[in-house]
């Protein structure tokens, strides 16, 4: 039985949507000064730089952008299978910061757990908030996103896929089921 793909997001609407999301961040951080982005690696890292470039373009402002390694801090790694670890790139103390984790998809909630055991090793924030492409439902955790680009009703067997050009050579978001 082959897979089913289909596209939920096209470039055109990634690029549209990611607009929104900086329109929103924006709009709810007071001093644009104190706002860091932290993406989680990979696609996480990848958006973070995104929506940093769409809000110096929106507001002509710089903002501060880190990547997250959680590997080591995930509590499911016999699930997931092993993971070669990235080098967390925050060449900055996070005290007293507006964070906005950034994620492509969350789905149980377990990789933004992780990462907000990960942040606490760089600094105390003020605040953090949580930015994601897709929502997909079935949460494990109560974690819940401030900034949603898509909701995305899914059966837990299916899978949402995001592709990004700097890595994958296309944006898409894309839903497959067997």
């Amino acid at each position: 039985m082959s897979a089913k793909v289909v596209e939920i997001l096209s470039s055109e609407e990634i690029r549209r949507t990611l607009t929104r999301l900086a329109s929103q961040i924006v709009e709810r951080t007071r001093d644009l000064s104190q706002l860091v982005l932290l993406g989680i690696y990979t696609r996480g890292a990848l958006l973070a730089e995104l929506l940093a470039r769409q809000i110096e373009i929106l507001e002509g402002v710089a903002v501060s952008v880190g990547a997250l390694d959680i590997t080591f801090y995930r509590d499911d790694l016999d699930k997931i299978g092993l993971r070669t670890p990235t080098k967390s790139e925050i060449p900055f103390d996070l005290t007293g910061k507006t964070v906005v984790l950034v994620d492509d998809v969350i789905f149980k909630g377990r990789t933004i757990r992780a990462a907000l055991n990960a942040v606490n090793d760089y600094g105390r924030p003020e605040v953090i908030r949580l930015a994601v492409l897709v929502d997909r439902g079935h949460r494990e955790l109560p974690i819940h996103p401030d900034f949603i680009g898509k909701k995305l009703p899914t059966a837990k067997e299916e899978i949402v896929k995001v592709f990004l050009q700097n890595s994958d050579g296309r944006d898409a978001v894309e839903l497959i089921s067997h």
